[in-house]
């Protein structure tokens, strides 16, 4: 399996999202800005996690996004499939019980594609969006030391 822009970037915005949304609403301009991506694509990606139930917009002044659910409730998992759709390394029809592949009764490589997706499922919804919003704290943290270091 392998990302796309769509997968990345979408993360990283999110992470921002939830970051800078504690006490009011973010705005595209804001995350695009911080995170280097570009407004129009970052619309198009804040559109499909808004239509998966991720984030909720608000309207009028002062508004932009928030999250729809609480940070420890939402799973990389959640982001990912919303962004990328299935997130399955192999799609092997043998895997299937009803309309297999004419060699699913002998075929023993679908055990392993079978293992493949299910670590890949179990990675990407065991992280919560609260743990990389704390790891991505104690990274600006150590940045901002490295920094300081840099500056004696």
């Amino acid at each position: 399996m392998k990302l796309s822009t769509k997968g990345r970037y979408g993360l990283r915005a999110l992470i921002d999202l939830a970051m800078y949304s504690e006490d009011e609403a973010v705005s595209i301009a804001s995350i695009a800005a911080r995170q280097n991506i570009s407004e129009s694509y970052l619309e198009q990606l804040v559109g499909k996690l808004r239509n998966a139930g991720l984030v909720v917009s608000i309207r009028g002044a002062g508004g932009g996004y928030k999250l729809a659910k609480r940070a420890q409730e939402i799973s990389v998992g959640d982001i990912l499939r919303a962004l990328e759709g299935n997130l399955k390394a192999v799609e092997c029809p043998g895997i299937k019980e009803e309309n297999g592949c004419q060699s699913a009764d002998l075929c023993v490589t679908k055990y392993v594609w079978q293992k493949i997706n299910d670590s890949i499922t179990y990675a990407v919804d065991d992280m919560k969006l609260d743990q990389l919003i704390e790891e991505s704290k104690k990274a600006k943290i150590k940045g901002q030391l490295n920094n300081m270091d840099c500056e004696n």
